[in-house]
């Protein structure tokens, strides 16, 4: 009979390498800390790294040699907008890459959710947009000068892509309405007393007490800590199962009727705008 060959997990040293252009991966004793980065800085969004999330949360979600996982930003931001990735139109672009973006947007935050299955660990370091990578993480810890807010509906587009509905399961339907349609800011002690953190630290404390946290995790057996992640998850997955589809279809149907744009809506709108790192 022929051997069959397995194929295994993809190696840290595989992954790490792969994804160091936009992610900046280290691991000791079991606990893999990512960083979002742009040369070595914060992390200016571009589309590349938005694709590459995805799969690497596929690869770190599948090495058994991950125990806990740390995301966090470089410098002192989380993440920096860039709004000339629009500087084609939405409606412009070829169907197929269209079609990418709709699933690679679907699985940028259910890889996160549905591929990893240990504890998880958001540390955001700064200001930026897209913190809904850190706060669908079981565990949140911010910056005093960090900011949550989703600036969709501001630039003239649904907020379609997860800030909105990871706002909505976190702080309530009415409250994330209202920040929805004002773009208005959430800082750290805002954040904290609606619960969308858990812990506000100086910038210089945030990675420390994220390590402290993610090491007093490691004290249970690993069963219980895999377990515990799959009943703390459980309400996120049930939620992108249920209106992660939904809200995106809605926000890219209307990018692809915008005849617009976003980027001239953005620019009309600067004054508005003004301190917010939009996508």
């Amino acid at each position: 009979m022929e051997e069959r060959r397995m194929i295994g997990p993809t190696k840290f040293e595989e992954y790490s390498e792969k994804y160091k252009e936009f992610l900046l991966m280290t691991r000791r004793d079991g606990i893999i800390e990512v960083r979002l980065h742009t040369d070595g800085g914060p992390y200016k969004h571009n589309w590349e790294a938005h694709t590459a999330w995805s799969h690497a949360w596929s690869d770190i979600g599948r090495d058994p040699e991950n125990e806990v996982m740390i995301i966090s930003g470089t410098g002192d931001k989380w993440v920096i907008g860039d709004p000339e990735v629009w500087n084609t139109k939405f409606m412009d672009w070829p169907k197929q890459k269209k079609l990418e973006q709709y699933h690679e947007s679907l699985r940028l935050l259910e890889n996160l959710i549905f591929c990893i299955d240990i504890p998880t660990i958001g540390a955001v370091n700064g200001p930026g947009t897209h913190c809904e990578l850190a706060t669908l993480c079981d565990i949140t810890i911010c910056t005093e000068d960090a900011d949550f807010f989703d600036p969709h509906y501001l630039g003239g587009t649904p907020p379609g892509d997860g800030m909105l509905l990871t706002l909505q399961n976190m702080i309530g339907f009415k409250k994330a309405a209202y920040y929805a349609y004002t773009g208005k800011n959430i800082n750290g002690q805002t954040a904290l007393d609606l619960g969308i953190v858990s812990e506000v630290l100086p910038r210089e404390q945030l990675l420390p007490r994220a390590w402290e946290l993610a090491e007093m995790i490691m004290q249970a057996p690993r069963s219980t800590r895999h377990l515990s992640h799959s009943i703390i998850s459980r309400p996120w997955k049930q939620a992108l199962v249920s209106d992660q589809g939904f809200q995106l279809a809605h926000q890219m149907y209307d990018m692809a009727i915008d005849e617009e744009g976003v980027l001239e809506r953005l620019k009309k709108m600067q004054g508005r705008l003004i301190g917010k790192d939009v996508q």
